[in-house]
């Protein structure tokens, strides 16, 4: 399998975490990619030009990180399952927590990208509308915590908190979020966590 990914970017990390939990990230090559390029590679693979995008090894490509996730999941010789079975009242635990977390990261990396523009009104007001909807989303969590077993909830959650504290390491969210930040703490030490941390650019 080909996984074309970006370093910093929250999502491609879920996938990589992903597949290091179920013991198959030897299986995956990583192809370091610039979406905002949109080399012909990914074009080919994904019409959106966005990553990650994932080749299977019979060379269906496959979009965004949640249907990644799934799929992984799905490969029978890997370790532990990350996804409950469809019968089971904890997978749509596990997938609100994933969706929450996946909206977590898509306001912080839209609040990023409008940082880097010149300020004007209307982007400070994009800027704060999604500075908002992160702070809500780890109200809730404060008061919903993931469990600190490995499944697509507890690693979409902890991809979107290391997010936060690669683009956002001066604002403190730990203070106001205290439950949160000890669930973050101890489920980092998570090899498939630890080993996926992205490095500062």
């Amino acid at each position: 399998m080909k996984l074309f990914y970006s370093t910093l970017s929250p999502f491609a990390r879920k996938v990589i975490a992903c597949a290091i939990a179920r013991e198959i990230d030897q299986q995956i090559t990583l192809i370091p990619t610039s979406p905002h390029a949109s080399p012909p590679e990914l074009l080919a693979a994904n019409p959106l030009s966005k990553i990650p995008t994932l080749l299977t090894s019979d060379g269906l490509a496959i979009y965004d990180s949640p249907v990644i996730c799934e799929y992984l999941d799905s490969i029978p010789d890997g370790g532990m399952k990350l996804f409950p079975r469809p019968e089971s009242p904890a997978r749509w635990v596990v997938l609100r927590q994933q969706a929450l977390a996946d909206g977590i990261m898509d306001a912080a990396v839209l609040r990023r990208g409008e940082e880097t523009r010149p300020g004007e009104e209307a982007r400070d007001a994009v800027i704060e509308r999604q500075r908002q909807a992160v702070l809500r989303g780890l109200d809730f969590l404060e008061t919903a915590l993931p469990h600190t077993l490995l499944d697509i909830g507890s690693i979409s959650v902890a991809c979107a908190l290391g997010y936060l504290d690669l683009r956002f390491s001066h604002e403190d969210w730990r203070s106001d979020h205290p439950r949160l930040a000890q669930w973050f703490e101890t489920i980092s030490q998570e090899p498939a966590l630890a080993r996926s941390v992205p490095k500062p650019a």
